[in-house]
This record gives C-alpha cells, structure tokens and sequence, in this order.
C-alpha cells in the first residue's frame, strides 16, 4: 500500500533543519557583528517556515482559512494545539523590525525577547510537530 504524501510533513523537514540552525546559533552567548547576523537570519527563516508548516498541519486536519501568519497561530491556539500563539506572533512582529533594521541596534532590544519568549516558543512548536510526525499514521 502506498502512503500519501503529506504537505505538512514534507514541509517540516525543512522546518526542522532551519530550527536546529537557529538552536546552534542560539546556544552563542556572546555574539559579534557577523555572528548577530546570522542569528537574525536563521531566526527570520525558522520563523517564516515555522507558521507555513503550521498552515500546513491544520489543513490537514481539514480548516479551511485564509493563511496568514498571525490567523494561522491564532487558529492553531483556538483549536488547542498550541498554547503559545502570542509569543509567536510577538516573533513576526520582531522580525518585521529586525528586516529593516540596518543599525543592528533593534537586535539588541529584541534579543532578550528573543531569547526568553519567541525561541521557547519556536521550540515547543518543534516539539510539537516532531511528536506529530512521528506518530503512526492509524492515530
């Protein structure tokens, strides 16, 4: 019997890759100019990728909505998947500073934050969708 591929699935692989990037990245204490830059990075791929994969698993569990970031993380809390939409959404909305953010002094404000609140949040989603995925396909 063959298996349906499943969208989401196929999306969390690069899911998984870009947050055990930002993870490493994250593990820095200490970072100079170039090694902020590419937090930055990793964190903005991470995050992008974080809330499609997510777009993807609730369609798969048959919702129908208008995908944006900020909907999809709302949808997933109202229909109890996750507990952490705000700190997730607090995460797009740093993002959208840190793009534009040329200075580098933005970070420096949003790096506690980053830190404290939107990774754990990105890591429990990881979590989440690992154990998902994993899962026997008759559950």
């Amino acid at each position: 019997m063959k298996t349906k591929d499943v969208r989401w699935k196929q999306r969390f692989h690069n899911f998984e890759q870009a947050f055990l990037r930002l993870r490493e990245a994250m593990d820095q204490k200490v970072l100079n100019e170039l090694e902020r830059n590419g937090l930055i990075q990793r964190f903005e791929f991470t995050l992008d990728l974080s809330w499609k994969v997510m777009k993807d698993y609730l369609e798969d569990k048959g919702f129908a909505f208008k995908p944006s970031p900020k909907d999809t993380f709302r949808l997933a809390q109202q229909s109890n998947y996750i507990d952490y939409a705000q700190a997730l959404i607090d995460g797009i909305e740093m993002r959208n500073e840190l793009s534009h953010d040329y200075s580098g002094q933005k970070f420096e404000h949003f790096e506690q934050q980053l830190r404290s609140s939107t990774f754990p949040a990105l890591e429990k989603l990881y979590t989440l969708l690992k154990h998902e995925k994993n899962k026997p396909a008759n559950q």
